[in-house]
């Protein structure tokens, strides 16, 4: 019952102390006075009808009972911060939240989403990094765009589009490859998730594996490296057009070759009535067609 529980003000002044070992700390955590975090402290110490400190002075030392509840406190106050933080980002009716592969929003989404919202002004955009699913079964997000093989389970999803992979390089890296067979001795930045073996079959190059100079397990400071000239790399062609389109990257050979999982736009069965959905659905799928045209 809420009677039974003592004023929070006196939860957060107790777990501060026992937390930080200081009136005087615990006050200037809290933005408060020394006499208001003593008088928290007797508050609670009454309410619960026991010491939670041993005082020497200015001294305070957590008593064994004081010590079990600043640990139960402190968890309980974690669960109620994550609970409303979860009840402040929890979409709006006009919010729309999409989890997205963070190379796909950075260098494919983002740079398309002015043409959504001049379409649909009424809506927010929010993204969210991730590769996961959890916050779309918690209810945080709408949407997600992934990759992978589908048949995701609760889950409605349309197949966006295929990727492809290519080779690429900044055009102040030199000596520039002018062939498939110079890539022997160019300097290679590897992502472990992106296999060369295809490309290198599709290459005449069926017996080669590069030895990388350099590895990032994330595509964006892949890109990076590549833009800054410190090798070629074995890219996602969704994540080089607009470097392809600014000059900042250039194809060294035209070989390309299937990436083995497609994007897809996924969305909770529960939610499979929703306008908002449907339009950006819609939007989606345009601009994914678009972009294959090209």
């Amino acid at each position: 019952m809420m009677s039974q529980l003592p004023p929070l003000a006196a939860l957060r002044a107790f777990e501060a102390v026992a937390r930080l070992g200081s009136v005087v700390k615990a006050a200037e955590s809290l933005n408060v006075t020394h006499s208001a975090i003593s008088h928290q402290l007797r508050t609670i110490e009454d309410f619960l009808g026991v010491s939670l400190f041993l005082r020497e002075g200015k001294r305070l030392q957590l008593t064994e009972e004081g010590r079990i509840y600043a640990l139960r406190i402190r968890g309980a106050m974690a669960d109620l911060q994550d609970a409303t933080q979860r009840v402040l980002t929890r979409p709006k009716p006009n919010d729309i939240t999409i989890g997205i592969v963070p190379s796909f929003a950075l260098n494919w989404l983002v740079p398309r989403l002015p043409d959504f919202k001049a379409q649909y002004p009424q809506y927010t955009i929010w993204l969210r990094a991730g590769l996961g699913f959890e916050e779309m079964n918690n209810g945080l997000l709408d949407m997600a765009i992934r990759m992978g093989a589908g048949g995701w389970d609760g889950m409605k999803q349309i197949h966006l589009m295929d990727e492809q992979l290519l080779v690429v390089a900044a055009p102040s890296y030199q000596p520039r490859p002018t062939s498939a067979n110079a890539l022997k001795t160019a300097t290679i930045i590897q992502n472990p998730a992106i296999p060369w073996a295809t490309w290198c079959q599709a290459a005449g190059l069926a017996d080669w594996r590069p030895t990388p100079t350099y590895s990032y397990n994330d595509s964006n400071l892949e890109l990076e490296a590549a833009r800054l000239g410190h090798g070629v790399m074995l890219a996602r062609s969704s994540l080089v057009e607009s470097h392809f389109a600014n000059g900042t990257l250039i194809p060294i050979t035209d070989i390309r070759v299937p990436y083995q999982y497609p994007y897809w736009l996924v969305w909770p069965d529960r939610s499979s009535t929703s306008q908002k959905i449907a339009d950006f659905t819609r939007w989606m799928i345009n601009q994914a067609n678009d972009y294959l045209k090209k």
